[in-house]
């Protein structure tokens, strides 16, 4: 599986970015795709998955209201678009995809400790105050 992220970068507080996550080469139909970030010193955290088959969506309590999660099935491309932007936002942004259990739920919350995904290289994202 390959992941191609683009997006991400610096911005001032308040601000937006958007991220996008183009996947290849696999070969199962149903699958969850999402990112997790991670900040120097904490825990890796899912920040939001959406499922291919029926669209539902999942946003850390931390990102709700302010983070949208789309996904262009045809091109198998998901999308970030990130607002109100905070400085605790600052971190490595990892898409991820799942195919093995294709839920938007398990991919952003058991997932994250799991190792049976694959993992996109990661972005920065630096929010200033």
């Amino acid at each position: 599986v390959q992941l191609v992220e683009s997006g991400g970068g610096l911005v001032k507080a308040g601000g937006s970015l958007r991220l996008s996550c183009a996947a290849s080469g696999f070969t199962f139909e149903d699958y969850a795709i999402g990112w997790f970030r991670q900040a120097p010193g904490k825990e890796r955290e899912g920040v939001s998955c959406i499922a291919s088959s029926d669209g539902f969506t999942h946003y850390a309590d931390s990102v709700k209201g302010r983070f949208a999660i789309s996904l262009d099935k045809a091109n198998n491309t998901a999308f970030l678009e990130m607002n109100h932007l905070l400085p605790e936002d600052t971190a490595i942004y990892y898409c991820v995809i799942d195919g093995t259990i294709p839920n938007e739920l398990f991919l952003c919350t058991e997932g994250v400790s799991r190792s049976d995904h694959s993992l996109g290289q990661g972005t920065q994202i630096t929010v200033s105050s």
